[in-house]
């Protein structure tokens, strides 16, 4: 396939992401979420984008919410008014997320900032530093970078394991381990180590000190080492705390979705494509923001696209499956917004990497399929879940973890490579 060919398929496929976000997205989020009562964001949203009624506040939603509209500042977009909204999601945050007494961010209140949960969760604490490091550079608050490095600190001195490495994940409010199982207390998680090598990049990329570098690369050794099959190159999805594999169960502090906690645990080789893509091109982008070689990766990351090439989307119905072992058809083959949303952008990185045409012809299938079938275009956001044929499952537009974080991004981070790509 020819240069020629590939730029004008993908001119293509840049105009439907351009009109897809400017005229469906961002009118979409800037018309709702804000929650004009009490501060912060409302992210119950049914199938037509109305609120739900239901208005309980969690770190994940509140602090991607800041990073989103943080982001499309920086990108250019929303006129200002996007900063507005994301400056009072930050002062929501500050007020009623912050345990003053125990310090770090609470996991969820309730609609007026009253706590519900007050547990302390590294995911959840990694996202903070994302977003307030995110908020920083798109606005020139001093609160943002403030912020961001008082939750590292917490990180460092109450979370950090000093032994094995890495991070403790479930703790207490008063950042004690959760008992184990369900629990999460005596486990660590790919699904965490690898935000955590997002927030750390975003905050070196904010403040340009030597130590949030020295602690990314700390991360990103970590995953290339410990988290990463040392054969398959693929992500396991969790450990002991010396990093011996677990089989994957899920847990009572569930982000994402609210499905059962008591279902059986996964097969110990079960990987996640959405999780490794995404890896892959946040790997990429935090060497880009580092200063790295590239060619030093490129082996670890072709693994990463060949296997979710291989095995992970769907050639026929089109679409990326969640989940499935390093080698053979995916086990669980529903189709969730996230993992195309993560797959556009990692499948452009591969093919601006490598320049086989296999990975615009994969980036092509999770496009249409995106566009033709996720995409609810009369109202503007992605429904959430499809199963491997293609029938929808969930048709809400926003819920307690699902918002405008990996949709926005998506499309954002999706026309940048594209145009990179067009020329």
């Amino acid at each position: 396939m020819s240069n020629a060919t590939v730029v004008k398929r993908c001119e293509t496929m840049l105009s439907e992401v351009q009109n897809h976000l400017r005229d469906e997205l961002l009118p979409f989020w800037m018309t709702r979420g804000v929650d004009k009562e009490y501060g912060g964001y409302l992210t119950y949203l049914d199938k037509d984008g109305n609120p739900t009624g239901e208005s309980l506040k969690t770190l994940i939603c509140q602090t991607r919410m800041i990073y989103t509209y943080s982001s499309m500042h920086r990108a250019g977009l929303g006129g200002g008014q996007a900063l507005k909204i994301a400056r009072q999601g930050v002062d929501f945050l500050i007020e009623h997320f912050w345990d003053k007494e125990q310090w770090g961010w609470y996991w969820t209140t309730e609609r007026d900032g009253t706590v519900a949960n007050p547990s302390k969760l590294t995911y959840g604490q990694s996202f903070a530093i994302y977003a307030l490091s995110e908020y920083g550079m798109a606005s020139g608050d001093l609160r943002g970078v403030e912020w961001a490095v008082k939750t590292y600190e917490q990180l460092q001195c109450l979370a950090a394991d000093n032994c094995y490495g890495g991070y403790y994940e479930f703790l207490e409010r008063d950042w004690s381990k959760k008992k184990p199982g369900k629990y999460g207390g005596d486990r660590k998680s790919y699904d965490v180590h690898m935000h955590l090598m997002e927030s750390f990049t975003n905050l070196y990329e904010a403040t340009g000190m030597r130590v949030y570098k020295e602690r990314t690369v700390e991360v990103i050794t970590l995953l290339l080492k410990r988290i990463l099959h040392p054969e398959t190159g693929l992500g396991i999805a969790q450990f002991a705390y010396d990093w011996t594999p677990l089989r994957q169960i899920l847990f009572a502090d569930v982000w994402g979705a609210d499905r059962d906690v008591e279902g059986e645990a996964r097969p110990l080789d079960n990987t996640s494509f959405g999780h490794n893509v995404e890896c892959a091109w946040l790997l990429k982008h935090a060497i880009h923001i580092l200063g790295l070689n590239l060619d030093d990766y490129k082996e670890n990351m072709r693994k990463i696209f060949d296997h979710a090439c291989k095995y992970g989307i769907d050639w026929k119905n089109g679409g990326v499956y969640c989940e499935g072992p390093a080698s053979g058809p995916a086990r669980e083959r529903n189709k969730e917004f996230w993992q195309q949303a993560e797959c556009l952008i990692g499948l452009l990185d591969a093919y601006i990497i490598f320049q086989d045409p296999k990975y615009i012809d994969a980036y092509e299938n999770v496009h249409r399929f995106v566009m033709d079938k996720m995409i609810n275009h009369k109202v503007g956001e992605w429904l959430p879940l499809f199963d491997e044929n293609n029938n929808l499952i969930w048709d809400h537009m926003a819920h307690a973890w699902k918002i405008n974080y990996h949709t926005v991004r998506s499309m954002i981070q999706s026309e940048a490579r594209l145009l990179k790509i067009c020329g």
